[in-house]
């Protein structure tokens, strides 16, 4: 089994190495980033929201959190993608307050 300290470090290299494609395509020049736009909101996005959400609190708000990333993006754009991540961050943190309540 892989231990906890291998799965942050991992997680934490696909998260800065991803992020390199997403630098290029926010300053590279617009006529050459063009090419690769696609791959930037559908594949390196993703795949940080990922890693991301997943070293932040755990593997099922990973998958929901990019699930509602591309749902939202495909149905409304780009600002209810970000509406909806904050949306989601809101959701977790009201969980974990209920949760804690009922422990008590």
């Amino acid at each position: 089994m892989i231990s906890n300290a291998t799965k942050r470090a991992t997680l934490r290299a696909i998260h800065l190495v991803l992020s390199i494609p997403i630098l290029g395509y926010i300053y590279g020049e617009p006529s050459q980033v063009q090419q690769y736009a696609g791959a930037a909101r559908f594949v390196f996005v993703p795949v940080i929201i990922l890693s991301g959400f997943w070293m932040y609190s755990g593997v099922f708000f990973a998958i929901l959190g990019v699930a509602v990333w591309l749902g939202a993006y495909y149905l409304s754009g780009i600002g209810a993608a970000l509406v909806s991540q904050v949306a989601l961050f809101i959701a977790r943190k009201t969980w974990l307050v209920i949760r804690a309540r009922h422990s008590k």
